[in-house]
């Protein structure tokens, strides 16, 4: 239950945030990741040593509107299913308030958002093999998750974030789902996994998603006015010669997405 093998995979999110030291202590104590480095300006937050989530400050940035282009979620993949109850556990006892819990087939997820309204997954795989229909194409849908089920899996207290936890895939708001294939597929060289009404879903290596992109609440959305609060930066991870072939085609290693979101790729173990 990991996205290792894959040719690219998400290392980091970064986001501009107007309240640092409060969003800070959310991202430790409400998902239990610890703080890797501080000052003034930057925070960058993570799983043993891998950096998750870098929070930048900047007071005077203005809040995101809900239909611009952006962060729709940071999800947040658990190493197991025990794992995932434990912080289900926490998250009850804590009084987090959840926004949601679906059953995707592919996988069993948790939603809920930070002080700023960022939108946050934290979900669990299911077994490889389970993901595939008749055909071969992976199935993916919205269903009903049963919180109780999941909690019974819990084998201890919370503790943090585990190691091993990674944050495995990003999902987009973007003003044109074909566009974003457009960048995604063909420059990036993720590949369509399946498709949602207004949405599309994009892997590397088989994963069923690295990148979800979706107009529900953007269609048509034009490019980001920064300084804005959200995704500031999408770090990726990549083999050195997906990373090379990428470069080739995008014309470098730093890259914006067509609604102006910067895209950095760096290499697997740098």
């Amino acid at each position: 239950m990991s996205t290792a093998s894959a040719p690219v995979e998400i290392g980091h999110v970064a986001l501009t945030v107007n309240d640092l030291p409060g969003m800070t202590k959310f991202y430790q104590s409400a998902l239990g990741l610890d703080t890797l480095s501080s000052d003034a300006v930057t925070a960058r937050l993570g799983a043993g040593d891998k950096t998750l989530v870098e929070l930048r400050a900047d007071p005077a940035a203005r809040r995101a509107g809900r239909r611009e282009a952006g962060l729709f979620h940071t999800a947040f993949l658990m190493p197991d299913r025990k794992s995932l109850a434990r912080w289900l556990i926490h998250a009850a006892e804590s009084r987090l308030p959840l926004q949601g819990a679906s059953d995707h087939l592919v996988s069993e997820a948790i939603y809920l958002a930070d002080p700023e309204g960022n939108g946050i997954e934290v979900y669990v795989d299911r077994p490889r093999m389970a993901w595939y229909d008749a055909n071969g194409s992976i199935k993916m849908d919205t269903l009903g998750l049963d919180l109780n089920d999941l909690a019974s899996a819990a084998d201890g207290p919370w503790t943090g974030a585990p190691e091993g936890e990674v944050v495995g895939h990003v999902h987009l708001q973007v003003g044109n789902v074909t566009r974003a294939e457009e960048f995604y597929r063909d420059v990036l060289g993720f590949a369509v996994a399946t498709h949602y009404p207004g949405a599309s879903f994009l892997g590397s290596g088989g994963y069923h998603h690295h990148i979800g992109a979706n107009i529900w609440n953007s269609r048509e959305a034009g490019q980001r006015n920064f300084p804005v609060t959200g995704l500031t930066e999408l770090v990726l991870r990549a083999d050195a010669p997906t990373l090379a072939a990428i470069a080739a085609r995008a014309g470098g290693t730093t890259i914006a997405d067509p609604w102006g979101t910067p895209v950095t790729l760096l290499a697997k173990g740098a």
